[in-house]
C-alpha cells in the first residue's frame, strides 16, 4: 500500500522562471539515469525479492523515496516554466552561442503538458523502461544500482554548476546529498553480499566447467602494454580464487570458421562449385524423360 503525504520531502522552490533550465532538469527526471528510471528499478527489484526481507524492505524504503524525487523535481519543472514571458525565450536565442548550446524552451512543457513536466529526457525522448534492470540477482542488481546512483549525481552536480538560481541549488543540493548516502548504501549491500556468497556473480555456477586456462588472463587486444600495469593484470584475483595474468601477444584458438552452403530455397550467395552443381541439377530436371519421348 502506498499513501502520499501532501508535503514535498525537501524544497522546491526556484527563485524565478527558467524555461531553458526546466529543459535541463528533464535529463535527471526523464533521462536513463534520472529519478524515474531509480525508481522504477528500486521498486521492481524490491517487489521480485526473493532473498532476505531486509533487502526487500531497503529496496522498498528507497524505491518509495524515489516517489518523493519524481514529485519534487516534477514540482520544480512546473514552476521553472510557469510564468515565463516568451520574450525570455527569444531573447535569449538572439545571441548564436547561447542558441546553439541552449536550444531555447522545450516548446512541449506549453503545448503538450500545458506548462508541466514530462517523462521525458532534456531532448525529449521518452523515458524507457529498458533503462532499469531487475534481474533476480541481488548482487548484480545492487551493482546496476551503484552506476545508476553514481552517473546520476554526475548529473546532478553538473547541473547544478549551470545555474545559479538559489531555489534550484537548494533543491539539487539535498538530491546530491541522497545520491552520495544512496551509494554508500549500495556498496554497503555489494560488500555484504560479498562476503556471504562471491564476487563473482552468479555465485552458484560451478566454476569447474570454466576454462580454466583463461579464467584470470587479462589479455592484450591493441597497441602498447600501459594496461599491464593495472591491478586486473597483476596480483592476486578478487575472489581469492587465482592470480591475474598478463598475455601481452593472445593467440587465436578456434576453428577457422566455414559455414555449410545454403540450401537452394534460401537463394543466398553460395560457393561457385555448389552454384554450378545446382544449375546442373535443375537443368536435368527440366529436360523430359525417355518415357515422355517416346510418346
Amino acid at each position: 500500500m502506498f499513501y502520499h503525504v501532501k508535503e514535498l520531502q525537501y524544497n522546491a522552490k526556484p527563485s524565478q522562471p527558467d524555461p531553458v533550465y526546466a529543459k535541463k532538469l528533464q535529463e535527471i527526471l526523464g533521462g536513463q539515469f534520472g529519478e524515474i528510471s531509480v525508481m522504477m528499478q528500486y521498486l521492481f527489484q524490491g517487489w521480485n525479492c526473493r532473498g532476505d526481507k531486509k533487502y526487500r524492505d531497503m529496496l522498498l524504503d528507497i524505491g518509495t523515496e524515489e516517489i518523493a524525487h519524481v514529485e519534487m523535481l516534477a514540482t520544480m519543472i512546473a514552476q521553472l516554466v510557469d510564468g515565463a514571458p516568451a520574450h525570455d525565450q527569444e531573447e535569449a536565442a538572439k545571441n548564436p552561442v547561447v542558441e546553439a548550446v541552449l536550444g531555447g524552451m522545450n516548446p512541449q512543457h506549453a503545448i503538450v503538458n500545458g506548462l508541466g513536466a514530462q517523462p521525458n529526457d532534456s531532448v525529449g525522448f521518452p523515458w524507457t523502461a529498458r533503462y532499469m534492470i531487475s534481474s533476480g540477482n541481488l548482487l548484480a542488481d545492487f551493482r546496476a544500482n551503484l552506476n545508476a546512483e553514481s552517473q546520476g549525481r554526475l548529473q546532478a552536480v553538473r547541473l547544478y554548476e549551470m545555474t545559479t538560481d538559489p531555489g534550484v541549488r537548494d533543491m539539487l543540493s539535498f538530491l546530491i546529498a541522497r545520491d552520495s548516502m544512496h551509494q554508500n548504501q549500495w556498496m554497503a549491500a555489494i560488500h555484504e553480499l560479498e562476503q556471504a556468497e562471491s564476487v563473482i556473480v552468479p555465485s552458484t555456477f560451478n566454476r569447474e566447467y570454466e576454462i580454466q586456462e583463461v579464467a584470470n588472463q587479462f589479455m592484450n587486444f591493441s597497441t602498447g602494454e600501459e594496461s599491464s600495469q593495472g591491478r586486473w593484470a597483476n596480483g592476486p584475483t578478487f575472489d581469492g580464487q587465482g592470480n591475474f595474468e598478463y598475455v601481452a601477444n593472445p593467440e587465436a584458438m578456434g576453428q577457422h570458421p566455414q559455414l555449410q552452403p545454403g540450401p537452394a530455397y534460401i537463394h543466398g550467395t553460395n560457393p561457385t562449385n555448389m552454384q554450378m552443381m545446382q544449375q546442373q541439377a535443375k537443368m536435368t530436371d527440366n529436360q523430359p524423360s525417355d518415357q515422355s519421348f517416346m510418346q
